[in-house]
């Protein structure tokens, strides 16, 4: 039952009785974030693209790269010298193709179709607000957080019990690689890391105090997704999964709610040497929602995101990201994409997933979360795929499909928004953030442990779940989805269902 697909995919609305896959923010995508400040453009920055150019690691690009990268039209924008990755920009439409010719230039492509800056958002919608009657109406045991009643997620992986052991350590950080996060929301507040929040929409760092902050036009997801991570228990609100751990803001996405390469590389540059030891990254890399290597700007991005992703676990970091929201099988020979490039006109084209890649979701050493709803299926929109996914965890679906036990109401997940609100989403985007919460409390347990190790004991740790089969969530007598592998290990669960009790006490 794959949807039609807009422009993101990592959280998504879902109406009454439907499970739609859709965009960046719940509801398909609100307007993600804004840069405070762009790099200095070229005079001609109405055609202005922006580049990758991936040279050789540890010395950034030769006096000749450079000359020829002038020569070619191109503006340097900033260097990430120890993966070889530079940002550039340029108004020459063969910028590309005449600097993959540079010696000393490994690859190069264009990290967008649409000239600086892209074309506007078309996405409409917002998360589920609770009202103020609701959040007086929730109720909450002794020990509890106020709206944790309506949390069916944490009890589903065991968070609620390992509270009783371990809220997590203060030495531990998450990054929420994202649209921006509001740290003045009370319940993120107390464990906001400043020192590593950052704003990289440029793809060059911009650590001015608040850049890594949504504005109210833009999208709450990031926002979303740090309080689901470490919400503090702190008597006000709800609870994250690992609410003793610190997060961070790391500000990626564009004033029109785009993901390119550059801020992401850029995002786990910055992770890497601020000693973050978790990523989270619910989105997928625009303007390709699989990039092609076969493509020379494609595989341009892949280089780069790949490099900086792999640096990032090198200097102690485990990278978790979200699987998407289209209920694509990604381990079958051929997939049709009608949605890239998104930032331009997108058409339907044939992929295959081993080939072309969702990044950073596919990338090697990432931990890839499906979805699952309030009775432990997986969700009707989650991307699935047996050697893919890894593990899953709370994410969200229909309460038509998968509704929860009282006292919550909703099958979505509740988390943290802008202006000391809290509201409803849903997607693998919210699965992702529990996967990260319980990495951040393996790491709390086990300080001096490795990103490999921790994903070894995430993934051991796990709860085994076998495949759903048949598996029809809507009940209209029609398979909506094939589950591959076993009990063990298959392509809807992965390793199983994160497990945050086992996180604390193993």
């Amino acid at each position: 039952m794959t949807a039609p697909h807009p422009r993101h995919r990592r959280a998504l609305a879902i109406p009454a009785g439907m499970a739609v896959a859709a965009s960046l923010a719940f509801l398909p995508g609100v307007p993600a974030s804004a840069a405070e400040a762009a790099p200095t453009l070229p005079a001609d920055s109405s055609s202005s693209m922006s580049y990758v150019v991936n040279v050789r690691a540890g010395h950034g690009p030769s006096a000749h790269v450079k000359r020829e990268i002038a020569k070619a039209g191109g503006t340097i924008v900033t260097s990430y010298d120890r993966i070889g990755v530079v940002v550039v920009h340029s108004a020459n439409p063969d910028f590309a193709e005449t600097v993959r010719k540079v010696r000393g230039v490994q690859s190069a492509g264009a990290t967008r179709t649409a000239p600086l800056p892209s074309a506007a958002t078309t996405d409409t919608g917002a998360p589920k607000v609770l009202s103020g009657e609701e959040i007086a109406a929730a109720e909450a045991t002794e020990g509890q957080d106020p709206l944790q009643g309506l949390q069916w997620d944490l009890p589903a992986i065991k968070a609620d019990k390992a509270h009783e052991k371990s809220l997590g350590s203060e030495k531990v950080t998450v990054a929420v690689i994202d649209t921006g996060v509001d740290d003045t929301h009370p319940d993120i507040a107390p464990n906001f890391d400043r020192d590593a929040s950052v704003n990289c929409v440029s793809g060059k760092p911009d650590s001015t105090d608040g850049a890594w902050r949504p504005s109210a036009a833009e999208s709450p997801h990031g926002t979303h997704v740090a309080g689901e991570i470490a919400a503090a228990k702190n008597g006000v609100g709800m609870t994250g999964v690992a609410p003793g751990v610190k997060v961070s803001g790391i500000k990626v996405s564009n004033p029109d709610g785009f993901f390119y390469t550059e801020a992401v590389v850029c995002g786990f540059m910055w992770a890497a040497e601020h000693d973050v030891d978790v990523t989270n990254n619910s989105y997928y890399t625009d303007p390709w929602y699989f990039n092609c290597k076969n493509d020379p700007d494609q595989k341009a991005l892949v280089e780069a995101v790949t490099r900086a992703s792999r640096y990032a676990e090198k200097k102690g970091a485990v990278n978790v990201a979200a699987a998407g929201n289209e209920n694509y099988d990604l381990s079958s020979d051929e997939i049709t994409d009608p949605s890239s490039p998104n930032d331009t006109t997108p058409g339907d084209r044939v992929v295959d997933p081993s080939e072309c890649l969702d990044i950073p979701t596919q990338l090697p050493g990432v931990v890839t979360v499906a979805s699952t709803g309030a009775k432990g299926l997986k969700s009707s929109f989650s991307n699935h795929g047996l050697g893919v996914v890894d593990i899953a965890a709370p994410g969200g679906d229909s309460t038509a499909y998968q509704k929860p036990e009282p006292p919550a109401t909703s099958g979505l997940i509740l988390g943290t928004l802008p202006g000391g609100k809290w509201g409803y989403m849903a997607g693998t985007s919210m699965a992702s953030p529990h996967v990260a919460g319980v990495a951040a409390l393996i790491k709390s347990t086990h300080p001096h442990a490795s990103p490999a190790m921790v994903k070894a004991l995430l993934y051991a740790q796990a709860d085994a779940t076998a495949c759903t089969k048949p598996y029809d969530i809507d009940g209209d007598g029609k398979v909506d989805a094939v589950c591959e592998g076993s009990k063990n290990r298959n392509g809807f669960y992965g390793w199983g269902m994160a497990d945050a009790l086992d996180a604390v006490t193993w």
